[in-house]
Parts: C-alpha cells; sequence; structure tokens
C-alpha cells in the first residue's frame, strides 16, 4: 500500500518553520557566545598589566598630528583601525601624562624620542610640551633624540633632548612659517556656480577662497603680522632648548641654502656643523649605543617600551571630592550632535550641563582649539557656560592653537580667559553664504520656473539665482549678526562696542597681540587655567582634575570593536579614487574642508551664518 506525500503547501510550510528554528537557535547561540566572552574579557581584564623591568628606555613616537582630542567618535575609530584607514593622531593629554609618569619611575631611566613617524604639532601645543619635557628634565634622566627627515614640528620635539641624532642620509629643513590657502573662484566660475557672499569687517577673509584667485592686501597684511610673531616664539623656544643664541637659529634658517651648499649637498653634515644635531648614526647604530646606555634585548636591541603601551589606563575616581572638569571643543563649529574632533552645538551643550549636573565639579575649564563655524551653535554654547555660571561654577578657557572666530564666540561665557602667545584669535567677524546653480544647470539643459504667492516665495532656491532684494535682506541680517557679536565681546570684555570695533572687523592676531588689545585676560596654557579655576572657585590646593567627555563602557567598546571586525571579515573596503590617495593628508583635509562648506550651503537650502576664520595654527 503506497503512502501519500503531504500536500506541496504544506511541506513549503513545514520547511519554513524549520529554516525559521534553524535561524533563531544560531542567533541565539551567536549571542550567548559574545556574551560570554564579554564576561570572560571583564574577569580577566585587569590581569593583562604590562611588566617593566629594570633600565627600561622610554620611546615617545608621536604618530600624525598631536591634538588635544581624537578624531571621530570610538566606533569609527576602532573601524578605521581594523580597515587600516586610522587618522593619525596622537593626544596631547597621553604625553604629557606619560612624561609626568616616567619621571618618578625607577624603571625607566633614559628617554628616546623618535620623530619619523610625526607630521605636525601646533604653535601653542608646543608650549605645552616643552613646560612638561622642562619638569621632565628634572629627573636627570637623559632624552635623546632621533630622526630621519626633521621637519620645523618634528625638530621642535627633538630640541627637547639632551642630544640630537640625525640618520646618516637624514635632514633638517626648517621653512619658517607660512599661510598658503587654495582658491576657487576660477574654478567655480567654469562650473558657473553662483556664490552668494555676505560679509563684514575689512579683514574677515574666511570666504575669500569662493570669491578671489589670490590672498587680498588686508589678509596678507593681518596674516604678516601675526605669522612673524609666532615663528619668533618658535625660535627663542628652540635656540633656548638647543642652548644657542636665537640670532644663530635665525641666521640658519634665513641663509639656509648657503649653507647648504657650503656643505656641498650633503643635508646631514650641514646639520651637524651647524649645530643643529649633535651626531649623525644608522638605526643599528642607534639600537647598540641605547643597548650600552640602558639594557639589551635580543628581539629588539634593546630594552624599550613605547609610550603608547606605558600610559597607565584612566581611571575615574570614585573618592568624594572638589574637582575640575575640562571640556575639550576640538575642531570645527558644527550645529547638532557632532563626534569627537569636532564641536557640535548640542554635543558640546550636553557636556557642559553634564559638568553641571556634577556636584564634585566645582569649575570647568573649556579648552578650545577651534577657527569656528556656525554662528548659532556657537551662541548656543556660549548660553549653555553662561547657564553653568549662573549655577554658581566658576567658567575658565584656555585656548590652544586657535581660538579664533566662533573659537571666540564661546569663550565670552567665562569668567577669565587664557590664551598661549601663539595662540591664534580674534577674527571677530560674521559670513554668511549661499551658492546658486542656475547656469550650471542650464548647462546641462535643465531650467526652472515656477510662480509664488509673495516677493519671497523660492527666494532660496539653489536651482535659481538671487534676485537682489534677497542680496540685501541677507547682507542686512549678517550686519545685524555682526552688531550683536561685538556687543557680546563688549559686554564679557567691559570694554565699548567702538573699541571692540576696532580689533575685530575679522582681524586674526595672535595671543600676545590679542592681550595687548583686551581681547584675553591672561598668557598662560592649561595648567595655568586649570589653577586659576580653583583658584575662583575658591578651591585651595586640594582638588582633582577629571575629563568631561563621552566614554564607552567596557561591553560597549567589546562590541564595538567586534562590530568593526565584523566589517572587515565581511570583505568592506573603503572606496578611494587612487589619485586622491596620491595627494598629501593635510592637502586632502584643507581641500574637503574648504569645498565641505559649499556642499553644506547647498544641501541645507538654505543660507547660514558662519562665524568661521579658517585659519590653523602653522605647523
Amino acid at each position: 500500500m503506497s503512502q501519500s506525500k503531504p500536500n506541496i503547501l504544506i511541506r513549503i510550510w513545514l520547511g519554513f518553520w524549520r529554516g525559521l528554528t534553524a535561524f533563531r537557535i544560531a542567533v541565539f547561540n551567536i549571542l550567548f557566545l559574545l556574551v560570554l566572552a564579554l564576561i570572560i574579557g571583564v574577569l580577566f581584564s585587569g590581569d593583562d598589566q604590562l611588566v617593566l623591568e629594570e633600565d627600561t628606555t622610554l620611546v615617545i613616537a608621536p604618530r600624525g598630528i598631536i591634538v588635544e582630542e581624537l578624531t571621530g567618535s570610538p566606533m569609527e575609530r576602532f573601524v578605521n583601525e581594523a580597515l587600516g584607514s586610522e587618522i593619525p593622531e596622537t593626544r596631547l593629554r597621553d604625553l604629557l601624562e606619560v612624561l609626568e609618569q616616567a619621571r618618578d619611575d625607577e624603571r625607566i631611566t633614559q628617554v628616546l624620542i623618535n620623530t619619523d613617524q610625526m607630521t605636525g604639532v601646533g604653535a601653542g601645543i608646543m608650549i605645552e610640551l616643552n613646560k612638561a619635557f622642562r619638569r621632565f628634565r628634572q629627573s636627570g634622566k637623559p632624552i635623546i633624540a632621533y630622526g630621519g627627515f626633521m621637519g620645523q614640528g618634528q625638530y621642535f620635539l627633538a630640541s627637547q633632548a639632551d642630544e640630537i641624532w640625525l640618520d646618516n642620509e637624514g635632514m633638517v629643513l626648517l621653512e619658517g612659517y607660512s599661510r598658503f590657502r587654495n582658491y576657487y573662484a576660477e574654478g567655480l566660475e567654469k562650473l558657473d556656480v553662483e556664490v552668494n557672499l555676505f560679509q563684514t569687517g575689512d579683514f574677515k577673509s574666511a570666504a575669500e577662497p569662493y570669491v578671489r584667485n589670490s590672498m587680498s592686501e588686508a589678509d596678507r597684511e593681518a596674516s604678516e603680522l601675526w605669522l612673524a610673531e609666532l615663528w619668533q616664539n618658535y625660535l627663542e623656544m628652540v635656540a633656548m632648548n638647543r642652548g644657542m643664541p636665537v640670532q644663530v637659529l635665525d641666521d640658519l634658517t634665513r641663509n639656509f641654502s648657503d649653507y647648504f651648499w657650503q656643505a656641498r649637498g650633503n643635508m646631514s653634515e650641514m646639520a651637524l656643523e651647524r649645530g643643529l644635531v649633535d651626531r649623525l648614526i644608522s638605526r643599528p647604530g642607534l639600537r647598540a649605543e641605547l643597548a650600552s646606555r640602558g639594557a639589551a634585548d635580543p628581539n629588539t636591541g634593546y630594552r624599550r617600551v613605547v609610550h603608547s603601551d606605558y600610559l597607565a589606563p584612566e581611571i575615574p575616581s570614585l573618592a568624594p571630592g572638589d574637582r575640575i572638569g575640562v571640556i575639550v571643543a576640538e575642531g570645527p563649529i558644527l550645529d547638532g550632535e557632532q563626534p569627537p574632533g569636532s564641536i557640535g552645538g548640542d554635543s558640546t551643550s550636553r557636556l557642559i550641563r553634564q559638568a553641571a549636573r556634577d556636584d564634585s565639579i566645582r569649575a570647568v575649564v573649556l579648552r578650545v582649539n577651534s577657527g569656528g563655524g556656525s554662528a548659532v551653535a556657537s551662541e548656543l554654547i556660549r548660553r549653555e557656560l553662561m547657564a553653568l555660571k549662573d549655577a554658581g561654577k566658576s567658567v575658565v578657557v584656555s585656548m590652544g592653537n586657535v581660538a579664533a572666530s566662533g573659537g571666540y564666540w564661546i569663550s565670552m561665557g567665562a569668567d577669565e580667559v587664557w590664551a598661549y602667545p601663539s595662540t591664534i584669535t580674534g577674527s571677530i567677524g560674521v559670513i554668511g553664504m549661499f551658492p546658486t546653480f542656475e547656469q550650471t544647470l542650464k548647462n546641462i539643459g535643465v531650467h526652472t520656473d515656477g510662480v509664488g504667492t509673495t516677493p519671497l516665495a523660492g527666494a532660496l532656491r539653489p536651482d535659481l539665482s538671487m534676485s537682489e532684494e534677497v542680496r540685501q535682506l541677507l547682507q542686512t541680517f549678517i550686519e545685524a549678526t555682526y552688531q550683536d557679536f561685538l556687543g557680546l565681546v563688549a559686554e564679557s570684555r567691559q570694554m565699548a562696542v567702538d573699541e571692540v570695533h576696532e580689533v575685530a572687523q575679522g582681524r586674526v592676531w595672535s595671543g600676545t597681540q590679542a592681550q595687548a588689545r583686551g581681547l584675553i585676560d591672561q598668557l598662560g596654557g592649561l595648567e595655568e587655567a586649570i589653577a586659576s579655576a580653583a583658584r575662583i572657585a575658591g578651591l585651595g590646593e586640594d582638588y582633582g582634575v577629571t575629563y568631561v567627555e563621552p566614554t564607552l563602557e567596557p561591553w560597549q567598546q567589546f562590541l564595538t570593536q567586534l562590530g568593526a571586525n565584523a566589517l572587515v571579515h565581511a570583505g568592506y573596503e573603503p572606496t578611494t579614487p587612487a589619485w586622491w590617495s596620491m595627494l598629501p593628508p593635510e592637502l586632502r583635509r584643507s581641500v574637503l574642508n574648504d569645498l565641505r562648506l559649499i556642499k553644506d550651503q547647498a544641501r541645507n537650502g538654505r543660507p547660514s551664518v558662519l562665524a568661521h576664520c579658517l585659519c590653523e595654527s602653522p605647523m
């Protein structure tokens, strides 16, 4: 007797449920393994500690640019690291902590500064490093610096050492400070893009790249003034570190080519003859010499620990007590939520409110390193700082490499403002920009037409040319915003509006120049600003310092790393044109930042009011 088979629909239905059950079991198994791995990682994470032996050399080898805050969210950094495309950066406070920690560590007997992977350091951060190395040298531990190519940023770091050793085939090149920008007017004209620009102040040059093909005379005059002062500061610091008269170093930089020819084209010999370095040595020779001064190691040549491995993990203090909260505001000022490395109107304001709710934080230091951006976001952050002061907490601003335009705007909510002599600040002015693409579209056969109910209907469409009426309205609005900016500065600095206007108009000043004009209170770094905040808050000497920042819990870090690794194993690769990858990273970043302003205005469909400087600390 034959057995009948189930109906085809029943077989499909049963197969579906069997497949769903298998999928459900697989998902729960994966989740179980993830939780198990997380528990094991948490239980055993405390056992993976660095063990140092005696006579260890601490290697300080910064990667990329030395910054106040690493760029991107933790997830972005994990993904970029897994893909091998991370942004090379080294956090300043990590280097400062390493030097402080190693000073009293008897296992660390000498320090090697390796400059080969470093690409730049801003003028303000140089001063912080100078002070930190000066304190470290009090320990009496020798410092050696070594590198192949040393530009002025690398050479500044090397000048902290007792001896500078250069590779036999290396070179030292001190170019001097400069300020060059890309100008896009002709390119935008070829694309038939009309850049409608609205600005205030004779020196407000932030938007010049979009409407000119060269630097204006006003921008040239202002730039020459603050660049000369920053360069003089650099020469004085390096000359003092090297124990040579500043005139000798100045002569070397001004007559570099002559000395180069005298050395018959041998850059390393020239550096040695002129006292820029103390010794020429190969990498094998370097390893042998450090081993003889410290301790040998069969794998690395000499016993060593790299600063990133030596750095002790940050453990939040659970003990009650008064603290100073430090909030880092680095990068462009943008609206809304922004990851670290940018300043967000909402995200930075949230950190300020977080400090306000923490009863143990008695005062806040806002560490500003920004050339500005959105005026709306800047004002939002300033008001949060004012609310923090109203809550009874003192606020002090510490300006880093740059605190100009919007970076200056957010500094006006402070009880006191500190800056380095070489800080780039000021640039008190406002611009507005709105690109239109009507002619660009016509070139490809796209036309725009229609009707509206009022004279302003459709006035801010990027596919229509801007009318003269709207142009005048926006210019008036920008001028009114500039007057508001002047008024806020006058109120915070206790100056007359006319006095502020004299030093404003978008003009950039150094920290020294800004103090002489009443725009800041004191010259000094982060440490001095923190001490001042404690004094204003009446804390005496007994207080702690904590950074107020978004952090990930250990389980969040684990899942984030897992997701990043999953992308790699899935074969994900970032798509970047080969020709673009060939450009130097700094040039890519500069062009992208400039053109992003055009893109953002077009995408938003509305003119933005920008307190932007487009100025960076020379490196």
